[in-house]
């Protein structure tokens, strides 16, 4: 027995491998196991997945794609988008093409084809939509040749310009609604153009954005740090109330928060009648501090003061106090250290709460259109605008994406300066 236990385990001991009590490579057994943990952890976060590829993934792809996608003429005149390929864009196309749309009118007629093609082409040539509707309505009484007919009814299907559009917009995808974004146009002749300084809006409303999110930001951060270095450093009671101070706006409705600030702000308001009473004012010069950026600056930075308090809060509490104490021991005065030894510490509060008030601010969209006014709107209104009031879904799409695209690179560049890893946010 004993002979058999010495010849198996030099057996084991000579071919390199260890085996189980069942007789199974124990490398084989324990890559198992690994491989059971991973299928175990995976299913547990498979309900996470599936929540986040239903309300954020697949809503952001289909946004990026709405940004792009050119269904109408296509759908709608495919006779002409067919047709109109061969035509090489100077003069007026062949009569082959007039009558491949004199068919697809009467196709679309009764259909709200016709309509929407209108609308689709109308954002790219004013009074298009109105062309398309006479065109329909009178398809059925055109007859050859119907280049004459339809030019001699309607002087637009005599310019050139109109159908260098459709043959434009034949193609299921158009990088149009960028370029409408971008305060660009196609002008006759196909190449793009700025628009008219009086339609300039986009590229304007993007900047003063991102202007307005790093004003808050700043002064999120300027506000924000004295309340939480007193937190920090305060017995657990009275931190605890200060807590409670600080959290006190996520229990209070946001738009009760935003109305406050337009009681507050506006020229009969509370802090006009205060300072008239106080004398820094007089009646006749109440000052304008709502409807305007002023009043968006004022209301989001109360708003999202949180966020930049509570990462500030708890990256303060982990610092040691023996360290200010070093520094004062070898020589420093209270200013020197604070700077020098305790700020540097907070770099990744500092950092954490930044990147939270940029981010939700530059989408925010509540309180800029009821304190902002004109000047204080932000993109995100405008984006609401499109969806809701015009319908011009893709170019929403395209300034969403455009917004998008913007964070992602911004939050590129700071983790390649500053680091990702670096930030806390509890």
């Amino acid at each position: 027995m004993a002979q058999a236990t010495i010849a198996q385990t030099d057996a084991v001991t000579s071919s390199g491998s260890m085996i189980t009590a069942s007789g199974e490579p124990l490398k084989v057994s324990l890559a198992r196991a690994e491989r059971r943990k991973r299928l175990t952890a995976f299913f547990l976060v498979v309900p996470l997945l599936i929540f986040i590829l239903i309300t954020f993934i697949i809503p952001i792809g289909d946004m990026a794609l709405n940004s792009v996608r050119n269904p109408e003429v296509v759908t709608y005149l495919p006779r002409t988008a067919d047709a109109i390929q061969e035509w090489d864009g100077q003069g007026l196309p062949d009569e082959v093409v007039f009558e491949a749309l004199v068919e697809d009118l009467r196709e679309g007629m009764g259909t709200p084809a016709i309509g929407r093609v209108g609308a689709r082409l109308n954002y790219e040539k004013s009074g298009m939509r109105s062309t398309m509707q006479r065109a329909g309505r009178a398809a059925r009484q055109l007859e050859p040749p119907y280049r004459e007919t339809l030019v001699e009814r309607d002087a637009t299907w005599g310019e050139p310009g109109t159908w260098r559009v459709i043959q434009r917009e034949s193609s299921p995808f158009t990088l149009s609604y960028f370029i409408a974004a971008l305060d660009r146009t196609y002008d006759d002749e196909g190449n793009i153009v700025q628009v008219r300084e009086d339609q300039r809006i986009y590229v304007q409303l993007f900047i003063r954005t991102f202007m307005l999110s790093l004003v808050i930001t700043a002064l999120t951060l300027l506000l924000g740090f004295p309340i939480a270095y007193l937190m920090a450093h305060q017995p657990a009671r009275i931190a605890n109330l200060l807590m409670i101070l600080v959290l006190l706006p996520f229990w209070t409705s946001l738009l009760v928060r935003t109305s406050s600030w337009i009681v507050m702000l506006q020229q009969q308001g509370v802090l006009n009648d205060l300072m008239v009473l106080v004398g820094l004012i007089g009646d006749d010069g109440r000052l304008l501090m709502v409807y305007n950026q002023t009043g968006t600056i004022v209301a989001m930075t109360h708003i999202l003061l949180p966020f930049m308090v509570l990462p500030l809060y708890s990256v303060m509490k982990t610092i040691p106090p023996s360290y200010m104490r070093a520094a004062r021991s070898l020589g420093a005065n209270q200013w020197t250290a604070f700077w020098r030894i305790y700020v540097p510490q907070t770099t990744a509060g500092i950092g954490a709460g930044g990147v939270l008030v940029f981010i939700i601010s530059i989408g925010y969209y509540i309180t800029p259109a009821l304190v902002g006014g004109q000047s204080g709107q932000m993109i995100s209104n405008f984006i609401a605008f499109h969806m809701q009031r015009s319908l011009n879904w893709g170019l929403a799409a395209a300034l969403g994406t455009i917004l998008l695209a913007a964070v992602i690179l911004l939050y590129y560049l700071y983790n390649r300066i500053i680091g990702v890893d670096r930030l806390k946010l509890g």
